[in-house]
């Protein structure tokens, strides 16, 4: 299975290139993994609606460049945006999830991570599956760590490996 994280932003901290690095150096043995990185747009203070679409459109334009045109039903890539209305799930359940998209002849999932304003619908209307971690909201840099864990779990799950307890 090929896994891509696209994501908004670049990580500037050490510890969370860290987590990325050792997570990524982990699910190498399951999966071939890419992260993908679009720049994302400075956003000012108390930004008016009309400033706030403007970026997410210039970030949903830089995301669309690596979204297959075509990921319905026929196609081997999935895409799967992370959003905080997406529907939640158990780490068994995505688990399975990733096992049945496998079964079912994907070969490709991309996990898309919005900046700090989310996704524009343009990109988000394109998923096949929206996914929700928390009603919670997450700085955009820790979700690509928390991401990577559980796509990690999930193969250890799959290869009933233990890890998930």
């Amino acid at each position: 299975m090929k896994i891509d994280i696209l994501c908004v932003g670049k990580i500037k901290e050490a510890f969370y290139r860290d987590a990325i690095a050792e997570y990524s150096k982990r699910l190498s043995r399951y999966c071939s993994l890419d992260i993908i990185e679009v720049a994302d747009e400075k956003t000012p203070d108390k930004a008016s609606d009309t400033v706030t679409d403007m970026i997410l459109q210039k970030e949903a334009e830089r995301i669309a460049r690596y979204i297959p045109e075509s990921t319905r039903i026929g196609t081997d890539t999935y895409i799967i945006t992370l959003e905080i209305n997406g529907k939640k799930m158990t780490s068994e359940k995505l688990a399975g999830h990733i096992n049945s998209l496998g079964i079912d002849g994907i070969s490709h999932i991309i996990f898309v991570i919005g900046g700090s304003l989310g996704l524009h619908n343009s990109i988000t209307s394109k998923a096949n599956f929206h996914l929700s971690f928390s009603d919670m909201t997450f700085p955009h840099q820790l979700m690509r760590v928390i991401l990577l864990e559980q796509i990690y779990r999930s193969y250890r799950i799959i290869n009933n490996e233990p890890y998930h307890k």
